[in-house]
């Protein structure tokens, strides 16, 4: 079984930077694709990045191209994500997964953390 807690999250300005962590728990972490996808009020869960386990192969999504970085340290567990230009449709909760592959389909990870707030103002 694994664990995910996130942090980071908080409210922004416009324009402003944030970066979220991801701590795992529970299993051989560099094995583990890690993702991000984020979830606003009303609105289904949408995909932001992925990473794989030990290549360090990403992949985001079209909104946060060139803003969002997504990155690993498999020496602490922990992947992040990097997002810089923000703007007030990236007001979201963030959640971190952790599945077996790459992808940008939610369902594709068996794992998941509870999710922190990221509020962007205008």
């Amino acid at each position: 079984q694994v664990q995910l807690v996130e942090s980071g999250g908080g409210l922004v300005q416009a324009g402003g930077s944030l970066r979220l962590s991801c701590v795992a728990s529970g299993g051989t972490f560099r094995w583990l694709a890690m993702g991000w996808f984020r979830q606003a009020p009303g609105k289904e869960r949408e995909f932001v990045a992925t990473i794989t386990g030990s290549s360090g192969r990403t992949d985001y999504s079209d909104s946060v191209k060139g803003r969002f970085a997504i990155s690993r340290d498999n020496a602490k567990n922990t992947v992040y994500l990097e997002m810089n230009s923000l703007k007030p449709e990236d007001t979201a909760v963030y959640y971190c997964a952790a599945g077996p592959r790459i992808s940008g389909v939610a369902s594709d990870y068996a794992y998941w953390g509870q999710g922190t707030q990221v509020t962007v103002s205008s």
